[in-house]
């Protein structure tokens, strides 16, 4: 029986690292390299940074974190990945495969690939034949509307498609994708735990390993998300706001009677 993992999601918004509220409030919370080398030293099972910077701005040379602009974000990741020693996946302007080969290169294990992945499901399979569908991660971004369905939004949640996130997900599962990273608007950042509806609508409706994401406030909610069928367990802002995280969220899931690798 494979392990469930447990994933730290780290934002990158203009070379610092940001907690978010609902895709729409960031707030700098540190320095990428900084928080790799932390999470070596802890016990978690792969590493997910996700770029959501809307502009081409990479500045992370302020007085108060004593480093030094390192330029843009294939530097940055480039940088990371030096200290990284666990699964790294990178997500963020990836609108081709000359920019996964670019990441890849840079040092990435996995590329996360969600708007232009959208526009174009092309890319996934185009991807997957290149580099194998085990390198292909499509984050989907949902928000559950009045009526109770979950519609995909891209752009970093700024723009409706139209289509319900079982459906997209099922898709991007036919054109090559490897695994799923859940993510949703409504939850992100609130601390009130997983959508479980979407989480387990989504794990039905397709047979790769989705990772559920946005909403943990508290450890004893990471259960909930393997519960609803997801194969990993992921959240962001509990990674740097509760101490010992990587041991209490693996202890919690233990104790839950949950198979993680201890």
């Amino acid at each position: 029986m494979l392990k469930i993992r447990l994933i730290p999601v780290l934002l990158l918004q203009n070379g610092l690292l940001v907690r978010s509220e609902t895709f729409s409030v960031h707030q700098v919370i540190g320095n990428p390299y900084y928080e790799v080398k932390r999470f070596n030293e802890w016990n978690v099972d792969e590493l997910v940074y996700l770029d959501i910077t809307r502009d081409d701005r990479y500045d992370i040379g302020r007085d108060d974190h004593k480093t030094k602009d390192m330029g843009g974000p294939l530097a940055i990741l480039e940088a990371v990945s030096k200290t990284c020693f666990m699964p790294l996946t990178w997500g963020g302007r990836i609108r081709s495969t000359e920019d996964m080969r670019a990441v890849f290169n840079a040092g990435a294990d996995k590329v996360a690939i969600n708007s232009q992945a959208f526009r174009e499901p092309e890319l996934i399979t185009r991807g997957a034949a290149i580099f194998g569908n085990q390198a292909m991660v499509v984050s989907i971004d949902a928000r559950r509307e009045e009526d109770g369905r979950h519609q995909v939004y891209v752009d970093g949640g700024r723009t409706a498609t139209g289509v319900e996130a079982t459906e997209w997900a099922r898709k991007a599962e036919a054109h090559g994708a490897g695994e799923i990273l859940l993510q949703s608007l409504d939850r992100d950042g609130t601390g009130r735990g997983y959508d479980l509806d979407l989480v387990r609508a989504v794990a039905e409706a397709t047979t790769i390993p989705v990772i559920a994401c946005s909403g943990v406030g508290r450890f004893e909610q990471y259960k909930h998300g393997v519960e609803a069928g997801a194969a990993a367990v992921a959240a962001a802002n509990i990674w740097h706001f509760k101490e010992l995280a990587d041991r209490q969220g693996k202890r919690a899931l233990a104790r839950a009677g949950v198979n993680v690798r201890l």
